[in-house]
């Protein structure tokens, strides 16, 4: 459905490449806008498949929200992600559960917590 565009605009779904079939493999996942970029967040950590495979191969993937959108996703190390996060929570509410914290958490809880969910621009 999100690939079909239906459902809400920051929900699409990723393709990618994995890095030990080289199959195609596509994840629903929640683009969160912050300050005029896009960027996806691993709800799930470290370990996410989608993460291992954009880390494993060049950051090429596909976006689909109705149509198709090919791009790079470039993994954010900057102090940005703890807001970004914060937003992607606002966002994404199937992933709140994922969390240890509240949306609503001032940012320096979410600072605590960056280095478990993997932040990735879209380019």
């Amino acid at each position: 459905m999100f690939a079909a565009g239906i459902g809400p605009n920051q929900a699409a779904t990723l393709e990618v490449r994995g890095h030990k079939s080289g199959r195609t493999i596509s994840f629903p996942v929640v683009v969160a806008d912050y300050e005029g970029e896009r960027y996806l967040v691993a709800m799930l950590g470290q370990q996410t498949n989608w993460v291992r495979n954009l880390r494993a191969g060049d950051g090429r993937a596909v976006l689909q929200h109705g149509q198709r959108e090919d791009v790079s996703l470039v993994e954010d190390l900057s102090d940005k992600r703890a807001a970004i996060l914060r937003r992607y929570l606002d966002l994404a509410a199937g992933a709140r559960p994922f969390f240890a914290i509240e949306r609503s958490a001032p940012l320096s809880e979410f600072e605590r917590i960056v280095d478990q969910y993997p932040v990735f621009r879209v380019a």
